[in-house]
């Protein structure tokens, strides 16, 4: 028995790579600062204005950055030595840090500088997670890169439990430019991990420098193959028809009697994905194991999509056993948390595993620009859906049409399915 639980605990065996254990025991720290920057930028905003539009400009100046530098960034991944352009756009995300503490020690009350420092940090980031997942393989063998991933998305998910609780514990308390201030100070825990690993050139990388052509050969490259294209196309079904974020405030008020301006069945509304994706990557021993990569990403967001849909179900019968459905909806949303994380490791490992080195960078902005957009993508098609039908069909919905489409994905593509992981050493 204790040889089966301990089979299905996360596999730690990346972390055997001192480079890998420092950018990941970093990370702990570093995750949590940028929760807390995370939440206060939108709260300043509203603090300052007192208007929701401003804080819903904050996503257009997030996003903007993160889809241009993103697919830009994977370019330069692509061409300069990584390890440089982990150091640089650090560096460039602790100064948007110590700039954000600035402004609000300052007692700047301008929005569109406020908003303006975002989309310059937001910049940062863009560069920043593309050339860090592309160095992945190059630490840790390919059997292991769903396990490294695995980790890397549990210690994520729990910084997005924690680091927004603490801020709304803390804001009151201290203050805007403390939260900025603690982020700036926990990044230099990844600079200096950044700092000490080796030289990251990329094998075979083009000697010019990148510009829209190097974009554009990236999606050339997606064309040609198929398996890594559609990865990116049974995310977007995941998350565009089952993501029902949107819809929680509405629900925690309406269907589930909470305050109009938040309180705990909202906030627990928000943390049970997250949570249930934490719970799935302490219990990801298992996905290590598995050589049918593309079989267990369609399972996984078939599992997300039944999830959904049963937790638009249990909204829906909310008004008859308002205590029973607000936990069998927590279950259904933590049990999508856990089936995504699943799938996103199985998705990174793919397009690490299969893509060319001088590829990868690419790939990985494309990656992120797909897991950013996404969601933000969904938070539109619900809030649409959901004054048409009502906010329980529209997540129940959602949840049947994630099924639908990625069965007929998986029909159209079945080389996708038939993926396989190639190991190199015996798993």
């Amino acid at each position: 028995m204790p040889r089966r639980l301990s089979g299905l605990l996360a596999d730690t065996r990346p972390l055997r790579n001192e480079h890998y254990r420092r950018l990941w025991t970093a990370n702990i720290i570093t995750v949590i600062g940028a929760q807390l920057t995370v939440v206060a930028v939108p709260a300043q905003i509203y603090a300052d204005t007192g208007s929701s539009a401003y804080v819903g400009l904050a996503g257009v100046f997030g996003l903007v950055p993160l889809v241009i530098f993103g697919l830009y960034g994977g370019a330069l991944a692509d061409v300069f030595d990584r390890r440089t352009l982990l150091i640089i756009t650090t560096l460039g995300l602790i100064v948007t840090s110590a700039l954000f503490w600035a402004q609000a020690a300052a007692g700047n009350t301008n929005v569109w500088l406020l908003l303006s420092l975002f989309s310059v940090q937001q910049a940062f980031f863009a560069v920043n997670q593309p050339t860090r997942s592309a160095i992945i393989p190059r630490l840790v063998e390919p059997h292991l890169l769903p396990a490294a991933n695995s980790l890397g998305m549990t210690v994520t998910m729990a910084g997005s439990i924690a680091g927004p609780l603490l801020a709304g514990v803390l804001i009151p308390v201290i203050g805007f430019e403390w939260l900025y201030l603690i982020d700036t100070f926990t990044l230099f825990a990844t600079l200096s991990a950044v700092i000490r690993l080796p030289p990251m050139a990329v094998v075979d990388a083009v000697r010019e420098t990148p510009g829209i052509r190097a974009v554009i050969e990236g999606f050339a490259y997606l064309r040609t193959q198929p398996a890594l294209l559609m990865s990116f196309v049974v995310d977007l079904i995941a998350m565009v028809f089952g993501m029902p974020r949107a819809l929680f405030p509405e629900m925690a008020h309406v269907d589930f009697g909470g305050p109009d301006n938040g309180g705990l069945v909202f906030a627990l509304l928000f943390a049970a994905i997250p949570a249930g994706a934490v719970v799935g990557g302490v219990l990801s021993g298992w996905v290590s194991r598995i050589e049918r990569q593309g079989f267990a990403v369609v399972v996984c967001i078939v599992v997300w999509g039944v999830a959904m849909a049963g937790f638009g179900s249990a909204v829906a019968l909310a008004d008859h056993w308002h205590t029973t459905m607000l936990v069998l909806a927590l279950v259904m949303l933590a049990i999508g948390g856990a089936a995504d994380t699943a799938s996103a490791a199985f998705r990174s490992s793919m397009l690490q595993s299969a893509a060319d080195d001088a590829m990868r960078g690419r790939l990985q902005g494309v990656f992120i620009v797909v897991v950013a957009g996404g969601p933000r993508i969904a938070d539109t098609v619900h809030g649409v859906s959901a004054a048409a039908v009502g906010t329980a069909a529209a997540a129940a919905g959602g949840g049947v049409l994630v099924v639908v489409g990625v069965v007929v994905a998986s029909l159209a593509v079945p080389s996708f399915v038939r993926y396989r992981l190639t190991r190199s050493v015996p798993g």
